[in-house]
């Protein structure tokens, strides 16, 4: 039986902010996780107080969809309990034992004009004491993030996993027949909210890709005489033309973690290499060169290397190289081909799409091609993105049939909680997740 652990890490300087809110300090608890077997850990979150009901239910719901997604978490449900704490009281911890939780979230929504206060307290049910106090505030545009702000700090303290909840997923949203697709860029909230268009359908769109680290993505458009390179701000829209090629195709592209350069796969001729294309120089270099073809660049973490798919050994297989070019080596030497590589946050995976049998798969490595795992497998699944905390991928699945059907979803990596779609408007694909928001 496969065994791993993870702690509920309680730190006794974790107080963001800002208001008085007492702070108490708990023994670290610990969960056990087996292959054979996962409970998500219970916890209950009691109807949030304030003096406007409708927007403190909408904040808690946020909460407790964001805890209950990752997979990690099993809100009790409301109707069993026997009490509704304010932020200003202990709550009696007697009221919580018998219905087997963990932990119990306590909030407290104030809204005056269009200014919004959220605070909230997390409290250990088995020791009685409180782990953890804060408050946020903002207007009523920020809403939503408010909500995955309060499930981020919960989520972190109670896992010592990094947060993700407050980011957003930039896609192609697709309409119409299989044959003659309308695509043009959408961004969300991770959770599918907030839904907001960044392009026409009068473009051709493909590829969008946040940077590592910055608020920025590029992608690639095509029309009847050629293709283009973009740079976009998605929180303005504003967008610059980077490069432009008749009668040739440029792809796949990459921003570079500081968000100077773009790796991309230009092709001439039948043959495709990677280029590096410097925004503020605008001068741009060969990464790969011969008669392979090379696509899908993607940058470690520090930016120092490059993965990417090729067939330069004869079949289509996954390379780490400089990013400046030289020292290629191969990782991938499983069954089937690879492509779509893409490198997690903290640098200590590779996650990627595998074609073997007839499906296309999603699946994890190290960067030096070890512990391959398969996380998704169906007719065709494709184009893995990290979320921000390398906890979990989001992807895109095409249905079998004639109306190609594509939908997004998010697996986590464990390889225990089931994978769950994020619902979108319409067809969705080519997923992206940002860093976390600022």
């Amino acid at each position: 039986m496969i065994r791993f652990k993870r702690y509920l890490h309680i730190a006794s300087s974790v107080f963001l902010l800002m208001t008085g809110i007492s702070h108490g300090y708990a023994a670290p608890t610990e969960i056990e996780v087996t292959a054979s077997r996962f409970e998500p850990m219970p916890i209950a979150v009691p109807f949030f107080h304030g003096n406007n009901p409708q927007l403190a239910q909408k904040i808690r719901d946020i909460v407790v969809n964001d805890l209950q997604n990752s997979g990690l978490f099993r809100v009790i449900p409301p109707q069993s309990y026997l009490s509704q704490p304010t932020i200003s009281e202990v709550p009696q911890f007697d009221n919580w034992r018998p219905l087997g939780a963990a932990a119990i979230v306590v909030g407290d929504v104030i809204a005056n004009g269009n200014d919004i206060g959220v605070s909230f307290r997390l409290w250990d049910i088995g020791t009685g004491q409180q782990i953890l106090g804060q408050q946020f505030r903002g207007n009523g545009a920020i809403m939503h993030r408010l909500g995955h702000k309060m499930a981020d700090s919960v989520y972190s303290q109670l896992t010592g996993e990094g947060p993700y909840f407050d980011s957003h997923i930039v896609f192609v949203d697709e309409a119409g027949p299989k044959n003659n697709r309308r695509k043009r860029l959408a961004v969300m909230d991770q959770d599918g909210a907030n839904v907001r268009y960044l392009t026409s359908r009068n473009e051709y769109i493909l590829s969008p890709r946040y940077s590592a680290k910055a608020q920025r993505i590029v992608f690639t458009t095509l029309d009847k005489n050629g293709s283009a390179l973009h740079l976009m701000d998605p929180s303005t829209g504003r967008r610059e033309r980077l490069i432009y090629y008749p009668n040739r195709m440029v792809f796949s592209p990459a921003l570079s973690p500081d968000g100077q350069n773009v790796a991309f796969s230009l092709e001439s001729g039948g043959n495709t290499d990677i280029y590096m294309y410097n925004i503020p120089s605008r001068r741009m270099y060969p990464i790969t060169s011969g008669f392979a073809i090379d696509t899908s660049p993607s940058f470690s973490p520090d930016g120092s290397q490059i993965v990417f798919n090729s067939d330069m050994g004869g079949t289509q297989q996954l390379y780490v190289t400089s990013s400046s070019g030289g020292g290629t080596k191969r990782i991938s030497y499983g069954s089937g081909r690879y492509a779509t590589p893409l490198w997690s946050p903290k640098g200590d995976k590779i996650a990627f799409t595998r074609m073997q049998g007839g499906k296309f798969s999603i699946g994890i490595m190290t960067p030096d091609g070890g512990n391959e795992r398969i996380l998704a497998s169906s007719f065709l699944d494709e184009a893995p993105s990290w979320a921000p905390n390398g906890r979990s991928v989001v992807f895109f699945r095409q249905v079998a049939g004639r109306t190609g059907q594509t939908n997004l979803y998010q697996v986590d990596i464990s390889g225990y909680i089931p994978e769950r779609r994020i619902q979108t408007p319409q067809d969705a694909s080519d997923p992206s997740w940002s860093p976390l928001l600022q």
